[in-house]
C-alpha cells in the first residue's frame, strides 16, 4: 500500500528564517523540508515535548520545527533556527 504524499507549507516566519541563513546552510535545509512531503516523520525527527503535533528535525546546528496534520495530510514548517534559538 502506497502512503499519501503530504502538502508542505512554509510559514512566513520560516521563509524569513531561511532567507537570513547563509546560502551554504540554506542549501542543506531546503532538501530536508522538501523531503517532509513523502515522509513527514523521517529518521531522526523528534516530537517536541508538551505539544500535540509539533516535531523537529536536526540539520547540523539548525532545527526545522514543523507541525503535522495527518487528517488533512499537511506539514506546516513554522521555524528554521539555530538550536540555541529554536525553542524560544
Amino acid at each position: 500500500m502506497k502512503s499519501a504524499v503530504y502538502n508542505v507549507y512554509v510559514e512566513a516566519t520560516a521563509e524569513r528564517d531561511l532567507r537570513r541563513l547563509p546560502t551554504q546552510i540554506r542549501d542543506r535545509i531546503v532538501p530536508v523540508i522538501v523531503g517532509l512531503a513523502p515522509a513527514p516523520r523521517p529518521h531522526g525527527c523528534r516530537k517536541i515535548a508538551g505539544s500535540q503535533n509539533d516535531w523537529r528535525i536536526r540539520v547540523g546546528d539548525h532545527r526545522v520545527v514543523y507541525e503535522i496534520d495527518d487528517t488533512n495530510k499537511t506539514v506546516k514548517v513554522m521555524r528554521v533556527r539555530h538550536r540555541r534559538e529554536a525553542y524560544r
